[in-house]
């Protein structure tokens, strides 16, 4: 493993007195003006502040290990090793950040820590080859173009397709009984590792197997009023569909927020890579449910389930609204003028809201993250109220896509 480039321990020890305080955001952030852009000043701003953050957190980082949440009443942050299924969103926003600002200290962390995470190309075992290598070596490559990035994510692309089942029409989500075949509505986002490598490749089999795949969501995942079961358990023998449940979300029949943000994410990319429009359509019926929801709250940050019990005081989640942003602007670009209008203010006003003091870390705090108020796995009592790196991932990511439109 290579050692990193200085010490960051060192150099900011007398950062790491951190703020152990965190209150939970209120129903709304009246002091918002919905019409006001968020000008390039603050956008910068978020940028230094987010690029200091991130040093910081490398510096408490333990070799080897990824970060995956940070407690604020304890000061304890959580890591994992490279097989967790974020592992990629750490390098990623290094990357994202290490692009915004040019502060080459981002990127040395950013393929010092790839070095750790290059044996997962070879993972066979988890569905999340896209969010753990196309998030980190998909942007390193597009960065820095290298055949070493190349070969790791074509070889991830084959470890993912080996979780496919033709009988089901889909790829393999959690592993579990061998009755059983899970698809969750989060799987969505690693298809994009997929159409990448029929690109480079000029194979096709792996666009095949994502549009399989994602026309079998499309026909089984989806409610009537176009929100989305969590989890879709198949006969892995005939592809019946045998259960429509949750996991993360409040029930079987509820609207888990991050659920709903990663289709919409997922198929908006989808229709970039096909031009189908049937997944255009898709993604816009998904918008419109968030939307449209009489349970969204004005500051457009969702809580943690749209059926959530106790609605107000549910707790919001940051990491929902940050994805839901990202997805929204370029979902703007694919659509007639007024539903532009519509996604774009929308997401500018998620944008607005994750960029006050109720969502993102004071400099200095947080454990180094940006966004607080996220939730994991909320029935299973597991990273509530808390920074999430996805959070963090897809606000930077949203706000270089804001940038982008409004040059």
């Amino acid at each position: 493993m290579r050692s990193k480039p200085f010490s960051w321990k060192s150099l900011l020890f007398s950062c790491v007195l951190l703020q152990f305080g965190c209150s939970s955001p209120s129903t709304t952030s009246s002091s918002i003006n919905q019409e006001e852009k968020l000008s390039g000043e603050t956008i910068s701003k978020v940028y230094q502040e987010a690029a200091s953050q991130y040093k910081l957190l490398a510096s408490t980082l333990p070799e080897g290990k990824f970060p995956k949440t940070y407690h604020p009443t304890t000061g304890k942050l959580d890591t994992s090793g490279s097989d967790w299924w974020c592992s990629g969103f750490y390098p990623g926003t290094l990357l994202n950040l290490y692009q915004a600002t040019g502060d080459k200290a981002l990127y040395a962390e950013a393929t010092r820590i790839m070095e750790d995470l290059k044996k997962e190309q070879y993972n066979t075992s988890t569905h999340d080859l896209g969010f753990m290598m196309y998030c980190s070596f998909g942007k390193a490559n597009q960065l820095a173009p290298k055949p070493e990035y190349r070969d790791i994510l074509l070889n991830s692309a084959k470890s993912l397709s080996t979780r496919f089942n033709p009988t089901v029409g889909a790829i393999k989500s959690w592993d579990s009984d061998q009755k059983d075949f899970l698809v969750i509505i989060d799987n969505m986002m690693n298809l994009e590792l997929l159409f990448w490598a029929t690109r480079v490749s000029g194979d096709s089999s792996f666009h095949k197997l994502a549009v399989t795949h994602a026309n079998t969501t499309l026909q089984h995942h989806f409610r009537p009023d176009h929100s989305s079961y969590h989890v879709i358990n198949y006969d892995p023998n005939t592809g019946a569909v045998q259960q429509k449940k949750t996991a993360q979300g409040y029930a079987d029949e509820s609207a888990w927020a991050r659920g709903q943000a990663w289709g919409l994410y997922g198929y908006t990319a989808t229709y970039r890579e096909t031009k189908d429009p049937r997944y255009l359509n898709q993604a816009t019926r998904i918008a419109d449910f968030i939307l449209n929801h009489p349970n969204l709250p004005e500051d457009k940050i969702p809580y943690w389930d749209f059926n959530a019990p106790n609605i107000p005081s549910a707790l919001r989640d940051a990491s929902a609204g940050a994805i839901n942003a990202a997805a929204l602007l370029e979902l703007s670009q694919y659509v007639p003028a007024d539903v532009s209008k519509k996604y774009f203010k929308a997401a500018q006003t998620m944008l607005q809201t994750l960029s006050t003091d109720t969502y993102r870390a004071a400099p200095g705090t947080n454990g180094g993250f940006l966004l607080k108020h996220g939730v994991g796995h909320n029935p299973q009592g597991t990273e509530i109220d808390v920074p999430l790196t996805y959070g963090d991932y897809y606000y930077i990511e949203a706000l270089q896509r804001y940038q982008e439109l409004t040059k």
